[in-house]
């Protein structure tokens, strides 16, 4: 079968959303499927067409950039060409640009597949209220003319505007999470550098923007330091230059600079899939105390849990069910970061109580079963 993969942002731009798409288009290859993705030349430092793990990647020009979002005057010509070559059209959401693809796919007779990632909510004003509202009359224009809608679990359809639209053509799939396995001596030396004493480590994987709730980690700090002095934050992600995040990281850097000074918070960049796998096993819980329903999972959780992890998770429709699911932490009121400092606590308190078994956890979010639960979708009448 020949997918065609559409979204404004892939690798090697770091989120849930390009780490998704990644794994699912290099499974459907794995499968014998021949993957084109369709993207945004944002970076131009990467070429306009390469071939990586057996997906062919087309990165279309790009004009302007207006808020997150990109204009690419090729893109319409581009799109007739690859929908026309291939037999589905598999749409990453939110996207501007969906529409325009699932009406072509629909007037050629392909198959259209929508995964829905997440609400879209930008800060305050004006023209992000615009924003909004134009993105949200393009992803439902998108959604009337697909033939199906993929979204994480059912407790977040059951909670989004914009799905409840769409329950006739909605199921629910576990997203696709895999990492290399930790090796010992790169876990030692990630310890040596990092963490270098026995004491808490509280694990962040994120870009720094504001929906991630950074601020009620900060805020969650001083109760937790009061108990355990030496505890740490490492933060795992994007933290300078990220798209329209400029006034949130200047809000906050002044409390931050002042935990790393006193090296209670430390900045690690964007790790690579190796050293995430170093990452993970040197935690003592890893947070995600998201703040609005642009988060839908938070695809780290699991990644944490695979590594006997225990997380802390805002009540976040779907952020909330991998704890909910496995037992492995705990649920935290949205907002709340004296719910979050008294979670920590509970688990440096016991952390036997939180763990489970790696191997039950992993199953359902391999990217080949993901994959395959695509299929069917693919081949249905």
């Amino acid at each position: 079968m020949k997918i065609l993969t559409v979204l404004t942002y892939y690798r090697p731009h770091t989120s849930g959303l390009t780490i998704y798409a990644e794994r699912l288009a290099e499974a459907f290859a794995r499968r014998g499927h021949q993957v084109t993705v369709l993207t945004a030349h944002f970076d131009p430092a990467t070429p306009r067409e390469e071939t990586r793990n057996g997906v062919r990647i087309i990165r279309a020009p790009v004009l302007l950039r207006v808020s997150k979002g990109v204009i690419m005057p090729t893109l319409g010509w581009l799109a007739w060409k690859y929908v026309a070559e291939n037999d589905v059209v598999q749409l990453h959401l939110p996207q501007f640009d969906a529409p325009g693809f699932a009406a072509r796919a629909r007037l050629l007779g392909k198959k259209t597949i929508l995964t829905y990632h997440c609400d879209i909510q930008l800060p305050p004003g004006f023209f992000n209220r615009v924003v909004n509202a134009v993105v949200d009359f393009q992803n439902h224009m998108a959604g009337m003319l697909a033939d199906h809608i993929v979204t994480y679990t059912q407790d977040y359809a059951d909670h989004s505007a914009y799905l409840a639209h769409y329950r006739h053509k909605l199921t629910p799939i576990l997203p696709p999470v895999v990492l290399p396995p930790a090796e010992e001596q790169a876990t030692r030396d990630f310890f040596n550098e990092h963490v270098g004493e026995n004491r808490p480590i509280i694990g962040m994987a994120a870009r720094f923007a504001a929906e991630k709730g950074v601020e009620i980690l900060l805020d969650a700090l001083p109760a937790i330091l009061q108990k355990y002095p030496k505890a740490r934050v490492l933060f795992a992600g994007q933290h300078q230059n990220v798209l329209g995040e400029k006034a949130y990281a200047a809000r906050l850097q002044p409390k931050i600079r002042a935990y790393e000074d006193s090296g209670h918070w430390q900045w690690l960049g964007v790790l690579n899939p190796t050293q995430m796998a170093a990452f993970y096993p040197n935690l003592n819980a890893l947070v995600v105390p998201s703040l609005n329903s642009t988060e839908a999972f938070g695809l780290v959780q699991i990644e944490a849990m695979l590594n006997g992890v225990p997380c802390v998770a805002s009540a976040l429709p779907g952020v909330r069910r991998p704890v909910q699911m496995t037992g492995m932490g705990k649920v935290a009121p949205i907002g709340d970061s004296a719910a979050l400092a008294q979670a920590l606590l509970e688990i440096f308190a016991a952390p036997a109580n939180f763990h489970r078994d790696p191997a039950e956890i992993a199953r359902p979010y391999d990217p080949d079963a993901v994959a395959a639960a695509y299929e069917e979708m693919m081949n249905a009448k």
